[in-house]
């Protein structure tokens, strides 16, 4: 059974990227432009892993973060924050929102493939 991840940014270039990405990891991947439909197709798919932007229109990821940790079925589910800000306060109000992890654009790949799917492990190992 392949495990899904939400890829959620209002750059389309980047959705492409990042689910590229995932499928060649061996993920099934579902796409969301902004924080709103995020949430709407967690209720609706149960991903095993989210992979957000943090600036996006309608509802940014800080908000979408604190809204899936609210959520009794969506509370455990791993967030890696994808964004181009590189500072360490905006880093840590998203790990503070909920975020598991955090990385920064422009990525690796590879780097990024590592980092969802060490995710996934430290979920199975709760």
């Amino acid at each position: 059974m392949l495990l899904k991840a939400l890829v959620v940014d209002d750059e389309h270039d980047v959705v492409e990227l990042v689910a590229y990405t995932l499928v060649k990891g061996g993920f099934e991947v579902i796409t969301a432009g902004n924080g709103l439909e995020a949430l709407e197709k967690v209720r609706l798919h149960q991903p095993d892993v989210i992979v957000l932007d943090l600036m996006m229109p309608e509802l940014d990821g800080f908000e979408v973060c604190r809204e899936l940790r609210r959520g009794l079925a969506t509370a455990e589910i791993p967030v890696l924050l994808l964004t181009a800000h590189r500072g360490e306060i905006v880093r840590l109000a998203g790990l503070e929102a909920g975020a598991w992890d955090y990385f920064t654009k422009p990525f690796v790949p590879r780097e990024l493939l590592a980092r969802v799917n060490d995710l996934i492990r430290k979920d199975h190992t709760h």
